[in-house]
């Protein structure tokens, strides 16, 4: 079978080596000189950390120790990455050099550096402002609809892009560090009133390498990044509390969370993550995959990707940090919660299920035994006409959107329980939809044939079916991923990824119809465009 010539390593792909069947041996010790080691030690973490850990030792993706690696050698290493897996590893021939995967092969042949940790004195140390609070402008001074507002994350670049959802022009773009994963915003929450400002003006980054920063949209386009934090030397989420005063990120090594406040950047607390897995074992590098804030509770979300555990954090005395671990699957991703912000609904794509957390009782509500390493990314939530307010999500390993219903309130009968699939041409990372939409959008980034990872599949809520495939890109090396509606749903935005951009403008942002599934328009001058994330849309939880 033809592997996927796609590379998605900031979004968590599974990347998984086969260690058992071979019985082949390197023929002499593997060693590299030091300027090589510091190389693949690079490449390592750039590719393939996510999946497979700093550490080594595995989670979506296999544990890569030398007792394992040494036993496949050399030369079956260099195959592998070259050529992937039918266990969902993806080639690397168009990603490295021959030179450069043998040097890697090499590597995980090695025993692995243990990273060092990071303090919250160093962080301190690592906290800049470019514009003081006090001279925050108390109205936009642009004089653009900054609540259609699209921002942007440029993964290659270390950039945001700011893009105006009214008329289809780059406000700016904005440099916030090494590959930026997620970026949210304060928002509307039910019991809290934000102190700092509208929800929505002030959006934060977290970068892969650890790096925070804090953008203001009422600001001119040269100064909306006004503050930043290094917190980790690996992270993935962040959130900002319901409060508005305090901003949470969470990191892959330090295995740690970092509350800060929201309008200086300081750190202020740091609680490490490591602990006792839900089978009773100890694990060092429990990384957090995602953060979130819960729309009615003062608290946080944050998914111990390794422990198989929703730690709901109360944030109301940080001196007197009240945590509930809710023990539930591994390895947990990212999610979404149900219209009513009670419910959390989040992948354990492991243990091919979605776990749903009851943020008010702070207890596991269900899990839901779905199809293989879902993904919802930001999720879906809409009503079926047979089961009620549902929710859906796309799947890693295998091409079927899975619908559950979520509302045990007025269609208990149907809650946590599957209510439809939908089989795609392929797996995805993504899927969305607007309450105004009648379709239900998701992607097939993971497909192995171009012709299908380059295209969108739209699905009908009253039928259930495709009603419609649109190829998006026919440029040799890119792929479609990630969908986002703009502020009235009546548009949707689709990014177009270059795989090999390294730093180039070449991707771009393809705008439809989201009526009549016609294309629009196409926003060019973009690099490695993924996440786009509508002002409006997000402050407000439409999903």
């Amino acid at each position: 079978m033809k592997m996927t010539k796609f590379n998605l390593p900031a979004l968590g792909i599974a990347l998984g080596l086969i260690t058992a069947g071979f019985n082949m041996s390197a023929a002499a010790e593997p060693s590299l000189s030091e300027a090589d080691f510091e190389k693949a030690k690079s490449m390592y973490f750039q590719r393939c950390a996510g999946c497979h850990g700093v550490l080594r030792e595995g989670a979506t993706g296999k544990g890569l120790l030398p007792k394992d690696t040494k036993k496949l050698g050399q030369a079956r290493l260099e195959k592998i990455l070259t050529f992937g897996t039918e266990g969902g590893m993806n080639n690397f021939d168009d990603i490295f050099s021959k030179e450069e995967i043998t040097l890697l092969s090499t590597y995980i042949q090695l025993e692995p550096p243990v990273p060092p940790e990071m303090s919250l004195a160093l962080m301190k140390e690592r906290h800049n402002v470019f514009v003081e609070p006090k001279d925050y402008p108390t109205k936009p001074l642009h004089g653009l609809n900054w609540k259609n507002f699209f921002v942007v994350i440029e993964r290659d670049a270390g950039k945001v892009a700011i893009i105006d959802g009214d008329t289809h022009e780059i406000v700016t773009h904005i440099d916030t560090g090494y590959a930026v994963h997620v970026i949210k915003a304060a928002e509307h929450h039910k019991t809290q009133k934000p102190v700092n400002g509208v929800p929505g003006r002030f959006w934060y980054t977290q970068g892969r390498d650890g790096k925070m920063t804090k953008i203001d949209l009422w600001q001119t386009p040269d100064k909306m990044l006004v503050a930043e934090t290094q917190m980790a030397y690996d992270a993935r989420d962040v959130a900002v509390s319901g409060d508005g005063k305090y901003v949470i990120g969470g990191g892959y090594w330090p295995p740690h969370f970092v509350i800060l406040d929201a309008l200086t950047m300081e750190p202020l607390k740091v609680v490490s993550t490591r602990g006792v897995n839900v089978d009773g074992d100890y694990v060092n590098e429990a990384r957090v995959a995602a953060i979130y804030t819960t729309p009615n509770e003062p608290t946080f979300l944050v998914a111990v990707k390794e422990l198989g555990q929703m730690w709901q954090v109360d944030y109301s005395d940080l001196d007197n940090l009240r945590i509930e671990m809710i023990n539930s699957a591994k390895f947990l991703h990212d999610g979404f919660f149900d219209p009513t912000g009670r419910y959390f609904q989040i992948a354990a794509n492991a243990s091919d299920k979605m776990v749903i957390v009851d943020t008010k009782t702070r207890k596991l509500e269900s899990m839901i035994n779905v199809g293989k390493k879902p993904h919802p990314g930001p999720g879906a939530n809409w009503k079926d006409k047979k089961c009620g307010p549902v929710g859906g999500t796309p799947h890693l390993g295998v091409g079927v959107v899975t619908v559950w219903g979520n509302d045990p309130a007025k269609h208990k009968k149907n809650a946590w329980k599957v209510c439809y699939t939908v089989e795609t041409d392929g797996p995805g990372l993504f899927i969305r939809t607007h309450p105004k939409s009648k379709y239900v959008w998701v992607d097939q980034t993971l497909h192995p044939e171009p012709e299908i990872q380059q295209s969108i599949q739209v699905i009908s809520k009253k039928t259930r079916e495709i009603v419609k495939t649109i190829r998006v890109t026919e440029e040799a090396g890119k792929v479609a991923v990630h969908m986002e509606f703009n502020k009235d749903g009546s548009e949707v935005w689709v990014s177009v990824w270059n795989r090999t951009d390294s730093g180039n403008p070449t991707g771009e942002i393809v705008v439809y119809d989201a009526k009549t599934l016609k294309e629009i328009k196409r926003i060019k001058g973009l690099t490695t465009p993924t996440g786009k994330f509508n002002v409006y849309n997000r402050a407000n939880h439409v999903t």
